[in-house]
């Protein structure tokens, strides 16, 4: 069988996907392609279970017309928009969409009414494999460093090449931040080294938190690929990361984590996934208000101003699970 899977976005979704294309080639032994943006090629190109990566052209129909020529037996859309519709109804096989509970969503951000499904997203996503006979096998996420950008410990500074915690500045969205002056306020009281994680944008964020912390915080950001950045991540000891990519890189690897959430609510179904290793993460969350969740995805900033959902998080909580 030749069986195409469609996620467009973005990295932590991708790789929430993985143990579908896993399952999906073990269980069949079928030829898996794969249909994402050029942007997050590199998610997935270390990955030994997808035999061909497609990537979304600018014109979606010359990308329709490239895949076409692959004749797929079935086209598994673990994205469901406009576009991976599009795609699914003209390459004219078999296929089946995830189900998003967009409805259930709506109903929980907008009014407080939870009719979510208490499912983790990976077992939706492999529900949509299931008319293929295809079983979840327990074995948690997958994420495949090409060995060209596995970081090295004489590539970091020699005061974190014995070990250190990961802190994951990066989010999309600014209300899905953890509050850099309270970043500062837990680093301070952190003994063990840190390395702090972002891309461009949290540069100078992590230069900020870095020099009012001490000499035991690395700023990271903006240094490294994604790839590398995953490298980063499967070193470290620990990961204290916001609801981001990141954060699932971290799953997949295994790795004990202190997740952070804003505006966003676990209940969506895209906490840390460990598969049958069991729990290793602690939620830090503000239970109770009102407000929450003001969005399924995020803002740019508090629409009520005063960012409670974030604000009121306890940092000395980060301390004290560090020192268990």
């Amino acid at each position: 069988m030749k069986i195409l899977l469609i996620r467009f976005s973005s990295i932590g979704d991708i790789v929430l996907t993985t143990p579908v294309i896993r399952c999906v080639q073990q269980q069949l032994g079928a030829a898996v392609h794969y249909l994402t943006k050029p942007q997050f090629k590199d998610v997935l190109v270390g990955n030994p279970y997808i035999e061909k990566l497609h990537l979304l052209d600018e014109n979606i129909f010359d990308t329709i017309a490239t895949l076409r020529k692959e004749k797929f037996d079935y086209v598994l859309d673990l994205h469901h928009n406009q576009r991976s519709f599009l795609v699914m109804q003209l390459l004219f096989a078999k296929s089946k969409s995830l189900n998003k509970q967009n409805i259930e969503k709506w109903l929980m951000v907008n009014m407080k009414v939870n009719k979510l499904l208490p499912v983790h997203i990976v077992d939706r996503y492999l529900d949509v494999a299931k008319p293929l006979g295809v079983k979840h096998d327990q074995n948690g996420l997958d994420y495949f460093i090409p060995g060209n950008e596995e970081v090295q410990k004489n590539e970091l500074p020699e005061t974190h090449r014995n070990g250190y915690i990961g802190w994951v500045l990066a989010a999309t969205h600014n209300t899905k931040r953890f509050p850099a002056e309270k970043v500062i306020h837990a680093c301070k009281k952190i003994e063990k080294p840190i390395i702090l994680l972002g891309g461009r944008k949290e540069i100078q964020e992590g230069e900020e938190i870095a020099s009012a912390s001490g000499s035991h915080v690395y700023n990271a950001c903006g240094k490294f690929s994604i790839n590398q950045s995953a490298s980063i991540v499967k070193q470290a000891t620990h990961i204290i990361t916001n609801d981001t990519g990141l954060m699932h890189i971290a799953a997949a690897f295994q790795k004990p984590i202190i997740s952070l959430w804003g505006n966003t609510i676990p209940e969506f179904g895209m906490y840390p996934y460990y598969g049958n290793a069991g729990n290793k993460a602690e939620i830090l969350e503000v239970h109770g208000l009102k407000c929450r969740p003001c969005s399924k995805i995020g803002f740019a900033k508090c629409p009520k101003g005063h960012f409670k959902c974030m604000n009121l998080i306890d940092e000395n909580k980060i301390v004290e699970l560090l020192a268990r």
